[in-house]
């Protein structure tokens, strides 16, 4: 495994030392890699996301006044 170092300022440095300290982590490492792959998920997520949305075909304009109508009746169920 390749090594990397990096530098914190010291608040940041402390929050990871209370992580690993809570027991969350064996240590650091764990909790950068941790880090990354949540960031790696997210990123997947959000680019999937964006994928569906364009996938979706063309949006329609907002009618304002349709919403409200639409809103009020699911409302008054």
């Amino acid at each position: 495994m390749a090594t990397m170092n990096v530098s914190l300022p010291d608040q940041m440095k402390a929050w990871v030392e209370d992580n690993v300290q809570s027991g969350r982590y064996a240590n650091a490492s764990d909790y950068v890699r941790d880090l990354i792959r949540q960031d790696h998920l997210r990123l997947e997520k959000l680019r999937a996301a964006l994928i569906e949305g364009e996938q979706s075909g063309t949006a329609t304009p907002l009618d304002l006044e349709t919403f409200i109508s639409h809103k009020k009746r699911s409302l008054s169920l």
